[in-house]
């Protein structure tokens, strides 16, 4: 009896913490349907004049395809950066190895908030202006930690003994890595991507130190919203964020899978 009270306590417990995380997203995408300015429960109603609106906001829609710019951009940067460094660091043995990849997962144990101000500071030593690029290279340096992790991860189940069976056949080390390692890592990579991007796409507080008034993403101009007024049109944005973010995650996940499933076969 005691042992099943305890399990009831952390189901129950486990619910609670769920619902707490996500109550207030699902209150958010219900408002962004509510036909009054300000959102009440029950409602009165189901509208998408708000939706309306934000397809309307020429403001928004540019902070979106900077988002998406940005977002893309900051993938593909960080992929082609992550995927030498972890063959390096997985495949060869060289002095400082160690300290290069600790100095380089470091963005990922320090605050954001410390980031932000350092890279800014770090500009304004060099005498630079805040644009695009700042926040690109700001970016990159946030998301290349968790694409070094995941591609090292994977290269660490990848047997030696197939890049090595594949040069003795005559291949060269370009061939090799191309033909053989680079289709096995495939699915990490993706993941990495991915990650890289929803991360540039959803972050906000290191943003808010590198954008400008042109470069203002969604998440700066949602935080600069609620700063001024609560408007019903934050809930929309809130609401297409979450299904970008969660159908983005669901399409990588389900070619991913299929990716893997053809090598395989």
């Amino acid at each position: 009896m005691k042992l099943i009270s305890g399990w009831s306590l952390i189901r129950l417990y486990t619910i609670l913490v769920y619902v707490f995380m996500f109550a207030p997203i699902a209150a958010v995408i219900i408002l962004s349907f509510n036909p009054q300015q300000f959102g009440s429960f029950p409602m009165e109603g189901f509208s998408l004049k708000w939706y309306v609106k934000l397809a309307q906001n020429h403001t928004i829609l540019a902070a979106f395809k900077n988002s998406l710019i940005l977002g893309a951009c900051t993938a593909v940067l960080v992929t082609l950066v992550g995927i030498p460094a972890a063959m390096a660091f997985v495949r060869y043995d060289f002095y400082g190895k160690n300290t290069l990849n600790t100095l380089l997962l470091a963005p990922i144990m320090i605050p954001e908030v410390v980031l932000g101000v350092a890279l800014l500071l770090f500009i304004r030593w060099l005498q630079q202006p805040k644009s695009f690029l700042l926040l690109l290279i700001g970016h990159v340096v946030i998301t290349l930690p968790y694409v070094l992790l995941v591609v090292q991860a994977r290269l660490v189940t990848i047997k030696r003994e197939y890049e090595e069976a594949a040069l003795v056949l005559g291949a060269n080390p370009l061939q090799t890595f191309r033909e053989i390692t680079l289709p096995l890592l495939m699915p990490a990579i993706f993941a990495g991507m991915l990650f890289a991007f929803t991360i540039s796409f959803d972050d906000v507080t290191a943003t808010l130190f590198w954008a400008t008034a042109r470069n203002q993403t969604v998440p700066v101009k949602i935080f600069g919203m609620l700063r001024n007024s609560i408007s019903p049109e934050i809930n929309a944005l809130g609401a297409v964020m979450i299904f970008l973010t969660i159908s983005i995650l669901l399409m990588a996940g389900f070619l991913s899978r299929r990716f893997t499933r053809g090598r395989n076969n």
